[in-house]
């Protein structure tokens, strides 16, 4: 285990006091990722920052936000990120046989929605060298080139968490633990 502080609003540093408060406004309790965030006001705010941009301003219904940000955490391989937004999921009540099927690094039965997943994969993947034919498939799909871009910033987002919970180790909240996942490297290992 890590040396990385799951802080309170009694251990946070001054500037990420607010951000916690809100936190624990908004889930009810401060999510271990977001209190281990707050060691640095400056991650702590950029990662809200970009969760709500990403919700509120690009164009991804729930469902396909969920897809783009669990497929980059299953690529990554996150256990915290890929069991927190699993249980997300099924509290927006979303399709579980989506979710289940981004879990397993699909396909997906949606053809549209498999274009989504299998886009952002190659984006992690392929740090961002995706081929004019990658674009025109997932353009072909039915998205826009605005969420070509949309979907590089999911995965910006998901990959400050994602790298952050493998450097802290982050343990996984009690209420994901139902939705534990194990990635690819640990499973190898």
């Amino acid at each position: 285990m890590s040396d990385f502080p799951i802080h309170t609003l009694e251990t946070a540093p001054d500037g990420s006091k607010p951000f916690l408060e809100g936190a624990q406004k908004a889930f009810g309790a401060v999510p271990n990722l977001i209190a281990e965030f707050a060691e640095s006001p400056a991650v702590i705010e950029a990662y809200l920052t970009l969760s709500g941009i990403l919700s509120e301003k690009a164009g991804f219904s729930p469902l396909e936000r969920e897809v783009v940000l669990i497929s980059a955490s299953v690529e990554n391989d996150c256990h915290y990120c890929v069991a927190a937004h699993t249980t997300i999921t099924q509290a927006q009540k979303l399709d579980q046989s989506v979710i289940s099927a981004v879990r397993e690094g699909g396909p997906i039965i949606d053809a549209k929605l498999e274009a989504l997943r299998a886009f952002t994969v190659k984006v992690v993947r392929d740090r961002g060298f995706v081929s004019n034919a990658d674009v025109s498939a997932f353009l072909e799909a039915g998205y826009s080139r605005a969420q070509v871009l949309e979907v590089v910033l999911g995965v910006a987002f998901k990959t400050i968490s994602n790298y952050v919970n493998h450097i802290a180790e982050t343990p996984v909240d009690a209420p994901f633990q139902k939705n534990a996942f194990t990635p690819r490297i640990r499973a190898a290992s």
